[in-house]
């Protein structure tokens, strides 16, 4: 009989919800703690809401309502403010309080220093947790530290485990319905086929946790697939793996087992690195037809010294290389890029987003470095004096913690705002035809922009609209006030100039030309201030102060549901549901809608 009968399992959601929803959490981690223990013990539960803040009123109630003797928190850092939160209400109902994850397995005594968590898992959760729940915390079970005594105990550390195809499937029917879509179902999921990873990147806190690289079996990995495969809805599902095409037989013959069982009603996301995208050319077309339509491609870097210094085993050649491959076989590729590091000055930033063009790369991502606790990077900065902050709510990849040695926080964020405007650098809006399209070009731009910026708690609506005026007039000033390129397909000829304005609360502008030169397109940029000269233009402007407020205005866990809905519709394109309408009829998705007709409305259409 287990020491614990009833437990409850919860995975803290981040503090700052990054407004993608692929990252949206799928709880995988705790679904597989809740595989180990699932014939030991008498009930599982997990609280409703676990996506978003609605989960402490969910735990408190469950609570409440049920026999709980045991509450099982998981993670990961920019989540531990949360699961501090978890802990506390837990505790409060005289519940035990284990605490794992990336998080506490990097600093499991500043977590036991909270007197309301009772032991923390070190490391690979599974066989520790079933160990936890059916004897109770002890000196004899590896991988976990508790107080006793006044001091604190932490056990021999537990191995990893060798035999990964052992390890049951995650408990995906426990989860509660998310969206209207049940546990077992869900539209956006989570399948991890190999544990671990070859190669040791300073930034990266795998090691720690999942040490050397582990391939479940391609026959283990399709059993899985199976489970998740709807012929009627396809999903989007994330191999979330560190590193998928590390061998790349076995992931051959995940997709032999998957064409064959016709399991190919997906739309597929990874990661890889580059070298091994490459040694992998010749099973592309297979790793198409199962559904993969994006990789996700660690560049970091166009700086080679960087790299060597994060520890990034890449060749730009390589990554060159990749990108060619994936728009060989269609399949979309996303560069992402680390600015920060602490050897780094502005020059060298400046270089980011045009070296991610000379890629040919239509997606990339720009994070600013992260020190997360347990990673070589964290020592580094740290013994530099460089960590500027440890407020956990921030360590989510968007927000600056550190400082380099020429740049500080405020540049940073600076930074990784023109990163995203200069590799952007107005190629759709290059294309458009007419002046309204060329507006609605911008809006979208700059509140997509305004979404990532509010991800940090400390930008405010004057700061981001600051952020934005001040990153655009960056990147006009870098391409001189005039960008040239050819016109594409779908231009048509312009009888005359497309213009308009984006104006800054404090009077300041930028006016935008669209017009054409030969067979080319030109975008000519210009940056005033307004006077009696200049104030009544005849074309259309956009408030920013106005366009962010808006941007700012609806809660990150309503906008993720309307995110996560068009994802299902990008999917299934043309299928109407219940649950995709539901957004329709929210009184705060309402009003935020309402909020966008009337900035519309308030524009002027002068030119079409």
């Amino acid at each position: 009989m287990a020491y614990f009968k009833h437990l409850c399992l919860v995975e803290a959601p981040a503090t700052i919800i990054v407004p993608f929803p692929r990252f949206i959490t799928d709880c995988i981690g705790v679904c597989y703690l809740a595989a180990a223990v699932e014939h030991d013990v008498e009930s599982l539960v997990m609280p409703d809401n676990f996506y978003n803040d609605g989960i402490f009123d969910s735990l408190r109630a469950l609570l409440k309502k049920r026999t709980i003797d045991l509450v099982a928190i998981s993670s990961m850092t920019g989540a531990f403010k949360q699961a501090e939160r978890l802990a506390r209400i837990a505790k409060e109902a005289g519940a035990f309080v284990v605490m794992g994850g990336f998080h506490p397995t990097a600093l499991p005594e500043e977590v036991l220093k909270l007197s309301c968590v009772d032991v923390v898992v070190i490391g690979e959760g599974e066989e520790t947790f079933r160990e936890l729940v059916l004897h109770g915390p002890s000196r004899n079970i590896r991988g976990i530290a508790y107080r006793e005594g006044g001091g604190i105990v932490q056990t021999e550390p537990r191995p990893v485990i060798a035999d990964i195809n052992s390890i049951r499937f995650p408990l995906r029917s426990l989860r509660p319905d998310r969206y209207g879509e049940k546990g077992n179902a869900y539209s956006i999921d989570t399948i991890y086929t190999s544990r671990g990873c070859p190669w040791k990147c300073s930034f990266c806190a795998n090691d720690q946790m999942h040490k050397a690289w582990r391939g479940r079996s391609a026959e283990n990995v399709v059993e899985e697939m199976a489970l998740l495969h709807d012929p009627k809805n396809k999903k989007l599902i994330k191999i979330w793996d560190a590193n998928f095409l590390t061998n790349i037989g076995r992931a051959e013959k995940i997709c032999d087992l998957m064409i064959e069982r016709g399991l190919t009603n997906f739309r597929i996301m990874t990661e890889s690195r580059a070298k091994d995208l490459v040694r992998a050319e010749r099973i592309l077309d297979k790793l198409s037809k199962i559904g993969l339509s994006k990789v996700g491609l660690g560049i970091e870097s166009p700086n080679e010294a960087t790299l060597a210094l994060m520890n990034k085993k890449n060749s730009l050649d390589d990554v060159s290389s990749a990108i060619s491959l994936c728009k060989k076989y269609h399949i979309g590729a996303e560069g992402y890029f680390i600015i920060g590091h602490y050897t780094e000055n502005v020059q060298d930033t400046l270089a980011y987003p045009e070296f991610a063009q000379s890629l040919g790369l239509r997606h990339a991502l720009f994070m600013i470095m992260t020190p997360y606790p347990g990673t070589g990077i964290f020592n580094e900065y740290k013994n530099e004096g460089k960590i500027r902050s440890f407020d956990w709510d921030l360590y989510n990849n968007y927000c600056p913690v550190i400082e380099t040695r020429t740049m500080d926080s405020e540049t940073l964020v600076a930074m990784l705002t023109y990163c995203n405007v200069a590799f952007n650098g107005y190629r759709t809006v290059m294309k458009r035809n007419t002046t309204k399209a060329m507006l609605i070009n911008f809006i979208i731009d700059l509140f997509q922009l305004t979404l990532l910026l509010r991800v940090n708690k400390n930008n405010s609506v004057e700061h981001i609209c600051d952020l934005l005026f001040n990153a655009l007039a960056s990147f006009l000033d870098q391409q001189k006030g005039e960008i040239e390129q050819p016109a594409a397909a779908s231009c048509t000829h312009l009888s005359k100039p497309l213009r308009l304005r984006i104006l800054h609360p404090a009077g300041k502008f930028i006016d935008f030309s669209l017009d054409e030169r030969n067979s080319n397109r030109v975008l000519r940029m210009t940056v005033g201030q307004l006077d009696s000269s200049n104030k009544n233009q005849d074309y259309p402007e956009i408030r920013l102060d106005k366009l962010v407020a808006i941007g700012c205005s609806v809660s990150m866990d309503k906008l993720m549901s309307v995110l996560y809905r068009n994802e299902w519709l990008r999917n299934n394109p043309g299928r109407i549901t219940p649950q995709l309408l539901a957004p329709l009829v929210d009184p705060e998705v309402l009003r935020f809608g309402g909020q966008l007709v009337t900035l519309l409305l308030s524009i002027r259409h002068k030119n079409n």
